[in-house]
C-alpha cells in the first residue's frame, strides 16, 4: 500500500512539474512566437518556398556534382535558407524554441541528478554534458569523462 501511495505522490508531482511548465515564461514565449509564425503569410511563403526546393536538393545530392542542375540548386538553397532564416519571426520562434529547450534540458537534469550523479541525460546541449557522463557514452566513466 506505501509503494501505492508514493507512486500516486510522484505521479501528482510530476502534474504539478508539467503544469509549471506549460505556465512558464519560455513556454508561453513559444506558443506566442509560434502563433505569430503560423499566420505570417510572409514567413510561411519562406519556409514553403525552402521546404520545396529542399525536395530537389535531396536529389541533386544523390548523385553529387554530376547533377546537370547542381550549381543552380546549391546556389538557390543556400539563398533561400539564409531568406528564411533571416525572417524575424524564424529567428524569434528559433530562440523561444532554444529558450523552451533549455528550460526541459534543465529540469531533466535535476530530476536525473536528484537519482544519481551518474544517471544519463541526453540533453543535446554541451553545456549540460560538462560535468558528468550525461552524452551517453555508456562506460560509466570508462571514457575518461567525469562521471
Amino acid at each position: 500500500m506505501l509503494a501505492t501511495l508514493e507512486r500516486i505522490e510522484i505521479l501528482e508531482f510530476s502534474e504539478q512539474l508539467s503544469q509549471m511548465i506549460l505556465e512558464s515564461e519560455e513556454a508561453e514565449n513559444y506558443r506566442r512566437c509560434y502563433y505569430k509564425l503560423r499566420n505570417s503569410s510572409v514567413s510561411q511563403k519562406k519556409i514553403e518556398e525552402f521546404t520545396e526546393l529542399k525536395e530537389l536538393y535531396e536529389e541533386v545530392q544523390r548523385f553529387g556534382r554530376y547533377h546537370p542542375d547542381y550549381k543552380r540548386v546549391m546556389t538557390s538553397i543556400r539563398e533561400v535558407k539564409r531568406a528564411m532564416d533571416m525572417d524575424d519571426r524564424v529567428a524569434e520562434f528559433r530562440r523561444a524554441e532554444n529558450d523552451l529547450q533549455s528550460l526541459l534540458d534543465e529540469v531533466s537534469l535535476i530530476i536525473g541528478r536528484s537519482v544519481s550523479e551518474h544517471i544519463k541525460v541526453p540533453t543535446g546541449n554541451p553545456f549540460f554534458q560538462g560535468s558528468s557522463c550525461s552524452g551517453g557514452c555508456g562506460s560509466g566513466g570508462g571514457c575518461s569523462c567525469s562521471a
